[in-house]
């Protein structure tokens, strides 16, 4: 499929910077009307369990059903989930935002924990909300969890249950290595920090609750996201090293074999995304596999201005979905 024309997404001039883009939606955005969504546990295969929130659109239980996988330190509780809900809730679907293994307010049960290329907790959700009935299912996922889809439709597309129809991706690191780089440069030292706050938060209470495994006096030694996937993420989740983790987890070798319409939406000023993570070839290649190139939008931005409070990636998100599933 060719990539797609570049999108006339041109948002207000203080929110064409790639940082304010970025940090403006955490910091100021009214979190989105939603109802109290209902919270439910799933137990893993592995022993573990796994928090979801389901979003019913107040009709009849829908047959259509909208999963969201959201980024790096995030939570299922997230602005940019609820606001990705909420435009799932007025097409007429229910929608499930979840709680990556970990990242909800206690910790989870194992040594492992979520990480880029985690597929096997993904695929548990799937199969459990396909219990309630859904005919059709869509996948949406920001960032750490867009790649995640992204690897889980590529890597074994016959694993992929019938109903998973489409699905659509924002601001995704498609190679880690390279993603890692860019954080690392010293104008993104603000991202570093912040994603550090809560990984040293999870890495100090998996060493209380797995002595001898964990040793929280390591996070002295970090210096970069490198460092702290050598030392935890990898080997705490069965890699041999950072290297490994991000050859291994990295979606953008998974792209060619994506069998069911998928959109990938880059940010052309993306602070987080190397060159790497634009993958024209693959989307020329791939008959399902659809890239947009917007101009502006930050990293998980796409700022939309008005009283609304919709953002320009929900709607674009609203008409892939029409699209692809008509």
């Amino acid at each position: 499929m060719p990539v797609l024309s570049t999108p006339d997404y041109c948002p207000p001039l203080l929110f064409r910077g790639s940082n304010f883009a970025t940090l403006y939606p955490s910091l100021f955005r009214t979190t989105p009307n939603h109802s109290v969504p209902a919270r439910e546990r799933i137990e893993t295969p592995d022993g573990d369990y796994l928090d979801i929130d389901r979003h019913s659109n107040g009709t009849l239980r829908s047959k259509r059903l909208a999963i969201i996988s959201h980024g790096l330190e995030g939570n299922a509780r997230k602005k940019y989930t609820l606001g990705m809900a909420n435009m799932a809730l007025s097409l007429g679907f229910d929608a499930v935002c979840w709680d990556q293994r970990g990242a909800g307010k206690k910790p989870n049960r194992k040594l492992r924990s979520y990480h880029s290329g985690e597929t096997t907790d993904l695929h548990t959700v799937i199969t459990h909300c396909l219990k309630s009935g859904y005919a059709e299912v869509a996948l949406i996922g920001f960032s750490m969890g867009g790649n995640q889809i992204l690897k889980y439709l590529g890597e074994d597309p016959k694993r992929v249950p019938q109903q998973v129809k489409t699905a659509v991706t924002f601001s995704v690191p498609c190679d880690l290595s390279a993603t890692e780089r860019v954080i690392a440069l010293p104008s993104r030292h603000i991202y570093f920090q912040y994603f550090m706050k809560g990984l040293r938060e999870k890495v100090r209470s998996k060493a209380e609750i797995f002595p001898g495994k964990v040793n929280a006096s390591d996070l002295k030694k970090v210096r970069n996201l490198r460092d702290f996937d050598d030392m935890f993420t990898a080997p705490n989740n069965g890699f041999r090293d950072a290297d490994d983790y991000y050859t291994k987890s990295s979606s953008l070798q998974f792209l060619p074999r994506i069998a069911i319409p998928t959109l990938l939406i880059q940010a052309q000023n993306d602070p987080f995304l190397a060159a790497e993570c634009f993958p024209i070839t693959e989307a020329q290649d791939n008959q399902n596999m659809y890239l947009e190139m917007p101009k502006y939008g930050g990293h998980v931005g796409f700022h939309l201005p008005g009283r609304e409070n919709i953002y320009w990636s929900e709607k674009r998100a609203a008409q892939f979905l029409k699209t692809s599933l008509c």
